[in-house]
């Protein structure tokens, strides 16, 4: 289960705003209820563009209109909001993979990061949705939210160490500006 991935991806979108960089944002976590409402939100807060349909719309689709923006509008990063909990494991990753292909599809030579948001303070279950997800798509960075203390962030080892899955960026509070590069020697110095 993706806990603050909608907070998550809005932080990450302002982050790469501020760094000088066009973002578009796809609004594909269609099956969720207001799922679409609350990323828009964050594409606001953030100040970059969002494309969006109806609930229930196909996401690959969406993110097709999305990636067709990009192109068009000359943007520099796209970010998927796809959906994440595993309340139908088979589908949610069928559709994960779908999405994968119209990316790899339509936009062949961009470089790719494939983002799991995990809440920090799930502990060990963290792991078995890492494995999880990692089974239906190639995750190539974590980002840890509801970080804003160490003791929480001991499952970072453990995932690490059975994934091999780098963690990319952590949460560390509810404003928009609360999102960090992780610092792997900074976070090992904070829990010894």
């Amino acid at each position: 289960m993706a806990f603050g991935k909608t907070t998550s991806i809005g932080k990450i979108a302002n982050r790469l705003k501020k760094d000088g960089k066009k973002v578009v944002i796809a609004a594909a976590d269609t099956f969720r209820a207001a799922a679409t409402e609350q990323i828009e939100i964050w594409a606001n807060r953030a100040d970059v563009e969002l494309v969006k349909k109806d609930e229930g719309t196909d996401p690959a689709s969406v993110v097709f209109d999305a990636i067709k923006r990009v192109k068009e509008n000359g943007a520099d990063v796209l970010i998927c909001d796809t959906a994440g909990r595993l309340h139908n494991k088979k589908n949610l990753m069928d559709e994960l993979r779908k999405i994968q292909r119209v990316i790899d599809k339509e936009l062949p030579d961009a470089d790719k990061e494939v983002l799991l948001v995990i809440d920090a303070t799930t502990g060990q279950n963290a792991i078995s949705q890492v494995k999880a997800f990692k089974e239906a798509t190639d995750i190539t960075g974590l980002v840890l939210t509801k970080l804003d203390g160490t003791a929480k962030g001991g499952v970072v080892i453990g995932i690490i160490a059975e994934n091999d899955i780098p963690v990319k960026f952590i949460g560390i509070g509810e404003q928009i500006d609360d999102m960090e590069i992780f610092n792997q020697d900074d976070f090992l110095k904070a829990i010894i």
